[in-house]
């Protein structure tokens, strides 16, 4: 029983198409069993994983594309590389778009899994850009 509630909270999130809310379900639901089982064995790991595709539902649809432990080394990453900061008049946030020209993007190292992604910097502020729209999907602060 216990085994049977892991391997379903990883079948409910393993089915669920990739976008950027499932990606944040899937890691959170991985992630979260990892700590529970750690914690408190297969019983832990099931409510863990249960409870960490939730949470990670939710980062995911405004924009939780890295993990919460990944987040502080991309923002070191981006300051050690210098890019320059580009002015944007609006808000810097979630679904903000940016132009396509003026901006430079630039590609996320593989070791941060957003492959799909392009970053730049935003008013001195690291963002995760989608390059098809150019809207901004994560600030990493």
């Amino acid at each position: 029983m216990k085994k049977t509630l892991t391997v379903a909270a990883f079948a409910l999130a393993a089915t669920a198409p990739l976008s950027a809310s499932a990606q944040g379900v899937a890691r959170g639901a991985a992630e979260g069993a990892a700590v529970g089982d750690s914690v408190a064995g297969p019983v832990g790991g099931a409510v863990g994983g249960a409870v960490g595709g939730v949470v990670g539902g939710v980062t995911g649809a405004v924009g939780g594309i890295l993990g919460v432990d990944q987040r502080p080394r991309f923002r070191e990453y981006v300051v050690s590389e210098r890019r320059p900061s580009y002015t944007y008049r609006e808000e810097v946030r979630v679904g903000a778009e940016l132009p396509s020209s003026g901006v430079t993007y630039y590609d996320v190292p593989a070791e941060y899994g957003a492959r799909d992604y392009r970053y730049t910097v935003v008013n001195n502020r690291a963002v995760l850009v989608d390059p098809r729209s150019h809207r901004v999907v994560e600030v990493i602060d």
